[in-house]
């Protein structure tokens, strides 16, 4: 546990320092983004409170409050960075709620929130299962939960990459689809239904696919990873091991398993209830 607890200090002051410069960098999350708030027009909801964990530089935050006009748009997020740059979006007359808090401990109020939004923020989260708990609780009945994640064939570019060099884990590890499911239903959630989609990045040389993820903030949180510095030979070593997945324009790719999710705490909802979990399966290449 004291590595975990080290490694999301860590993770937050990441995020912190590059809280600046996370938008011009932030590709994925915001056509992830974009992809959620298309989910919601298909939706009959008209929420009064909506909650965004992990709410970053407020990008969902500004859509949500131009989407529910009359709701009260919450941000929430755990790097005061972030934050900062969360509380310039919307007008002069209406800007966002905010709070520094953790997904893991939420200080929410019992059945008080009716759409609860959280774009790539869960594969951060160590304790899914406390963490869906939590969202219950904090929902009101007939409440939807909006999510997405990161699968385990995120990155696999990179990660089959450095298994070529050594053993360590130089990429974070994220769950699969039917565990996120079954924790969801485990947590008194109904009519869960999930769905992932694979989006393949693409750059100009793998150094840019490691630069993008350090500018984001996005670190390998693994408590096994390697702590000192790299040798030089390594990292050349992995570079050359990229090669193998060079595209025929000469571009470098980098594949997110995204995985998207949601599901509504009914009036009957229990721990334990039932669930559904429909899984297609599409892909795209930017």
């Amino acid at each position: 546990m004291p590595d975990r607890i080290n490694d999301k200090h860590w993770v937050r002051a990441s995020f912190d320092r590059a809280a600046k410069n996370y938008e011009g960098s932030a590709a994925l999350q915001k056509e992830v983004g974009l992809r959620m708030l298309e989910r919601l027009e298909y939706i009959q909801l008209q929420p009064k409170t909506v909650l965004d964990i992990g709410c970053g530089t407020g990008l969902g935050l500004q859509a949500l409050m131009k989407q529910y006009r009359k709701a009260q748009v919450i941000g929430m997020d755990f790097a005061m960075g972030m934050l900062q740059q969360s509380k310039r979006k919307g007008g002069i007359l209406r800007r966002p709620m905010l709070a520094c808090a953790d997904f893991e401990a939420l200080p929410v109020r019992p059945d008080s929130i009716d759409l609860l939004f959280s774009n790539l923020t869960l594969q951060w989260c160590d304790r899914l299962k406390e963490v869906f708990e939590g969202v219950h609780r904090a929902m009101r009945p007939e409440g939807l939960f909006l999510f997405s994640s990161l699968g385990p064939d995120t990155l696999l570019e990179l990660r089959q990459s450095w298994a070529q060099v050594d053993g360590m884990p130089h990429v974070n590890e994220f769950l699969d689809m039917h565990e996120v499911g079954d924790h969801l239903v485990a947590s008194g959630f109904s009519e869960v239904v999930m769905d992932v989609e694979r989006i393949v990045l693409s750059y100009d040389s793998p150094r840019d696919v490691i630069g993008e993820l350090r500018t984001i903030g996005a670190v390998n949180r693994d408590s096994g990873r390697l702590r000192g510095l790299m040798g030089r030979g390594q990292w050349q070593a992995m570079l050359e091991a990229y090669k193998q997945f060079r595209l025929p324009d000469g571009r470098y790719p980098a594949t997110y398993e995204v995985v998207f999710g949601h599901a509504l705490r009914s009036r009957s909802s229990r721990m334990g209830s039932n669930g559904e979990i429909r899984i297609p399966v599409s892909g795209l290449k930017h």
